[in-house]
């Protein structure tokens, strides 16, 4: 049998499948795969811990690759002051003793994201997050996708998962862009060109072109974080010498890298060229990361806070961002503010900056240096912006809400904030970029002395292929099951941080979530159910941003029965899944047309008929798919393992 061509997400996921019937994968493929890493944070933790208690609390399939980092929630003055800060900080202490775990970091050593990429992951491994911005890590050439805390959990305790092959694109990156201009211009540029929740959605993202071969492992890391925005499942670079050069750098965890390459002729749907040489620094306007203009289109915005951190934040912009602010003190004097913040990734990035001098400069220029953590991007610490304020912040979403109730923010990369935070004022950071000694630049970064580059070889593909046998026969039926309420509408892309806000994620009883579901954005929504409106219909994106699994919990707790929508981010609907909250594809316009705020349906889930109940009109939802079914069929993921142990996927993939 003659393999056929695959991309590089092909390439990782056939490399750990278990049990192939061919040499190859394709899209829409159900595998069982093995991982190799998971990780998670200790807001997530709160929620997996129900989950591992569910489950009996087995241990952990392998404790050296389970990675817990306490970084979401916690500063000096929520962990002194916040008993729910100081409870998911306990849960996940509590959990790392038990269980043994070999990398667990406690609060504010590190933001989950930058030491897991700067120190652990290499090419061509599988790593499943309880956080959407487990796509980091595709810089380093892994398969990194965010998943709910459910997922996570059971890939913790078994070392498998399952999977279905996603479509993938291209994004293809020609020029070079200009000096200063990093990962977060070139994402926000491609998110403006190609827009949120459109061409990515669900699909692999595979950065590809000349350009890239230049691209730092940080410039990498950004523009892979940020496909969670651009509504990837996941990014991916090929691996090449940049990467290499990094792994040299470590002391462990750098010689079991696989050096995959995509195929000539490997199957992407897509194909999107984006011209990098003009790129100028660019700004995201609220509330979309895709509402991209120039910064010198709105330079003179007044800001009431600066904001430089968060895990899209890498060493190579605060270095740089620190040379941007020196440049502009030259010229003028920081304006009264104490909203400047600015927050490493990790200690040892504090430590390399605090030994050469760039902290001096953040602080003379007015900022407060505090400690590793998520801090503004998630508004749930002590440090939230306030109504109505504007940020300009260098972090990865401005969603409503998203650093603090009625808070307005704008996303940049590090310089551009640099630029703007010392007049409060947004500003082109170019004039002071050209100003600055790239030697010394260099020489921060440590890589004024970079020896020879690295040969890479492209690594064998070595799969598991078992002899073709019979399709599996003999699974329960399916049931008729139907689902009749009231509707409630919502546009395309409302996001998880609307569905829950993140200061309500450290709950986790239902009916204490459902009567915070939609808090912000419609208020009195979980009285609309109990009266009846437990069908939500949405458009396009339901559900994107975060991986919180909690979304799904305030849905069901509010007494919502069945979703309906164009399209899902992939994240939720697998916590969908998990949580057998039922729900269904239709595109159909004429559908949407009549599905309006208040009108009753009926819906059949395994055949997806929906039947307007007034009017006696019938419409078609897509077909779930087996596994879909099979994981509704057995009221969720934890009832499917506590049934069918080890052996879930296999069984649930055979419709058993």
């Amino acid at each position: 049998m003659t393999p056929k061509p695959m991309t590089l997400t092909q390439k990782i996921l056939a490399s750990h499948a278990i049990g192939l019937t061919r040499p190859w994968v394709e899209p829409g493929d159900i595998l069982q795969v093995r991982v190799d890493w998971t990780i998670a944070s200790e807001l997530a933790w709160n929620g997996m811990d129900r989950t591992y208690t569910a489950l009996g609390r087995p241990g952990v399939h392998d404790k050296d690759r389970f990675f817990l980092a306490v970084d979401h929630t916690v500063d000096p003055v929520t962990l002194a002051t916040d008993k729910r800060a100081q409870k998911l900080t306990q849960l996940s202490r509590e959990f790392a003793k038990e269980a043994g775990i070999t990398h667990f970091y406690d609060a504010n050593v590190t933001i989950l994201h930058t030491k897991f990429y700067r120190d652990l992951v290499q090419p061509g491994e599988i790593v499943l997050g309880a956080d959407s911005h487990t796509s980091s890590h595709g810089g380093m050439g892994a398969f990194a996708i965010g998943l709910g805390g459910a997922d996570i959990t059971a890939a913790m305790v078994l070392g498998t998962s399952w999977i279905e092959v996603p479509d993938a694109i291209e994004v293809v990156y020609a020029g070079e862009p200009a000096f200063g201009i990093g990962g977060k211009d070139i994402i926000l540029r491609t998110l403006g060109d190609l827009g949120r929740n459109t061409v990515a959605m669900e699909r692999t993202v595979e950065y590809r072109g000349d350009a890239v071969r230049k691209f730092t492992t940080d410039t990498r890391f950004t523009i892979a974080n940020m496909t969670a925005e651009f509504g990837g499942l996941n990014g991916i670079f090929e691996p090449d010498a940049q990467v290499a050069a990094w792994l040299s750098r470590r002391k462990s965890h750098n010689a079991g890298a696989l050096w995959f390459r995509s195929d000539e002729g490997a199957p992407y749907v897509a194909r999107y060229p984006i011209d990098l040489s003009r790129i100028e620094p660019l700004v995201a306007k609220p509330f979309s990361p895709d509402n991209v203009a120039t910064a010198r289109e709105h330079a003179g915005t007044a800001l009431q806070g600066a904001f430089i951190g968060a895990c899209t934040t890498t060493e190579e912009e605060l270095v740089l961002s620190a040379l941007v602010l020196e440049q502009v003190l030259k010229d003028q004097a920081p304006v009264a503010s104490e909203k400047r913040i600015v927050v490493p990734g990790d200690l040892t990035i504090q430590r390399r900056l605090q030994e050469r001098g760039l902290w001096a400069i953040y602080e003379k220029a007015g900022f407060r240096v505090s400690v590793p953590g998520c801090s503004m991007c998630l508004g749930v610490a002590s440090e939230k912006a306030g109504k109505g304020e504007t940020w300009l912040s260098s972090q990865n979403r401005n969603f409503p809400n998203r650093m603090g109730e009625g808070s307005l923010a704008w996303l940049a990369s590090g310089p551009t904030v640099a630029a703007s935070a010392v007049s409060m004022k947004i500003a082109d950071p170019r004039p002071y970029l050209a100003k600055i000694d790239r030697a010394r630049y260099a020489a921060l970064l440590q890589r004024d002395g970079a020896g020879a580059a690295i040969e890479v070889r492209a690594s064998d593909l070595k799969l598991d292929v078992v002899p073709a046998h019979a399709a599996a026969t003999g699974g329960a039926p399916d049931q008729p099951w139907s689902v009749r309420g009231q509707v409630q509408v919502f546009p395309d892309n409302i996001d998880t941080d609307a569905i829950i806000p993140g200061e309500f994620c450290h709950l986790t009883k239902l009916e204490e979530l459902g009567e915070k579901c939609f808090h912000f954005v419609r208020p009195g929504f979980a009285a609309v159910v109990r009266a009846g409106g437990t069908v939500i219909v949405a458009g396009e994106g339901w559900g994107s941003g975060s991986s919180r699994e909690q979304a799904v919990w305030a849905l069901q707790g509010a007494g919502i029965r069945l979703v309906i929508a164009k399209s899902y981010a992939f994240i939720h609907k697998r916590n969908l899944v998990n949580e057998a909250l039922p729900f269904l594809v239709v595109k159909d316009p004429a559908f949407h047309a009549a599905a309006v705020e208040g009108v009753e349906l009926e819906a059949n889930i395994n055949t997806g008929e929906i039947r307007l109940t007034a009017t006696g009109k019938v419409f078609h939802a897509e077909r779930l798919t087996p596994i879909v079914r099979s994981m509704l069929r057995e009221r969720g993921l934890v009832p499917a393992i506590q049934r069918h142990g080890a052996r879930v996927f296999e069984r649930l993939a055979a419709g058993k």
